[in-house]
């Protein structure tokens, strides 16, 4: 959505004269996580945002990072203006941008097979959603502003043994669990398997040296991160989104002018494309034997696990419910016909 005219204009007069202040001082510094570091495709569509910013009046500096608790925690502490990380790590700055990348959350299933186009198209209708300036107030918590929001890619099920492919075959499992994502956790016990500490710099390892049965990861870490030596001969990837990973832009508003966190958010909503491509590549670069599908019994088993499993996680205070609710009408919208559309769960919260 676009600003009106007159606010619009408003909004550029104000960064105009910001940029006329600030061109004499410091940049804003950018702390950006990639996996690649400054040689990855994220950290590449950031060096775009710095220029797009410059015709607002954005005098914008990277630093990149291949740590995404440094580079989070480098911002916390007031060492960075902003930063761009996924949104495991950025929901302690917006709750409600963060629970795009809940369990399931925008996951959809037609006729018990799995609608990627479909599960993408509710990312994209979310990040439209919160780049409205109608959404402005639920994107700002405090002095933190979102600034844009881009998908990562699905976090797949990623198993060393293909018979890891139902529900059922879960139980007493080792799973790789993020310490700092406490959800993941309680998932993984409500399934009757096992959590095993990890973070983002050896949740891999792990995998790949038989510490754990079972990873979550996109499609883009399967070659940095060599995942597939933990496949190895008798596992593989099972094509089943348990959520979509995103990159969330995160903001102190204070060091920004008024008006700036919309139009970066704006600027972010109109990546979407090159983002699901570079997605599409990824997805593409694996080998296709390396594929699993879930039967249509077995996806429908998953959807609902994690839609229970959902609730109940936001039920204990670790998901935001309004973002939540956000997400399901969205959802319905892009698959009215399923069942959960007739239900009033994640919608009779307050």
């Amino acid at each position: 959505m676009k600003l009106d005219h007159h606010a619009g204009k408003a909004v550029a007069a104000a960064l105009l004269a910001w940029g006329a202040v600030t061109s004499a001082q410091a940049a804003q510094k950018i702390c950006v996580y990639d996996l690649l570091g400054t040689s990855g495709d994220l950290f590449n569509m950031a060096k775009d945002y710095v220029v797009a910013m410059q015709k607002h009046g954005g005098t914008l500096e990277l630093k990149g990072y291949t740590d995404e608790r440094v580079a989070t925690e480098d911002f916390r502490t007031g060492q960075c203006d902003g930063v761009i990380a996924t949104a495991f790590r950025t929901r302690q700055f917006n709750a409600v941008a963060g629970s795009i990348d809940t369990l399931g959350a925008t996951t959809i299933v037609r006729d018990g097979k799995i609608d990627m186009p479909g599960s993408y198209d509710v990312v994209r209708k979310l990040i439209q959603t919160y780049a409205d300036p109608a959404a402005g107030k639920l994107m700002v918590d405090g002095n933190y502003e979102i600034g844009g929001i881009t998908p990562l890619g699905a976090a797949y099920p990623v198993v060393n043994d293909r018979k890891i492919n139902t529900v059922e075959a879960l139980a007493g499992k080792r799973i790789a669990s993020f310490d700092y994502d406490k959800a993941q956790a309680v998932m993984i016990q409500r399934i009757g398997a096992q959590p095993i500490s990890a973070d983002i710099t050896n949740f891999s390892t792990k995998f790949n040296n038989g510490s754990v049965d079972m990873v979550a990861a996109p499609s883009m870490a399967y070659k940095p991160l060599e995942l597939y030596k933990g496949i190895g001969k008798n596992g593989g990837i099972a094509r089943f989104p348990i959520l979509i990973l995103t990159y969330q832009v995160v903001l102190n508003k204070t060091k920004f002018p008024e008006g700036f966190g919309q139009i970066s958010r704006e600027y972010w909503s109109t990546q979407f494309d090159r983002s699901l491509q570079l997605i599409k590549q990824a997805d593409a670069s694996i080998p296709p034997a390396t594929w699993m599908d879930l039967t249509p019994e077995n996806s429908y088993k998953y959807t609902l696990m994690l839609r229970e499993s959902r609730i109940d996680i936001a039920q204990k205070g670790l998901y935001d419910k309004r973002g939540l609710k956000v997400i399901k009408r969205v959802r319905c919208k892009v698959n009215p016909s399923d069942p959960e559309c007739t239900t009033k769960s994640e919608e009779e919260w307050k």
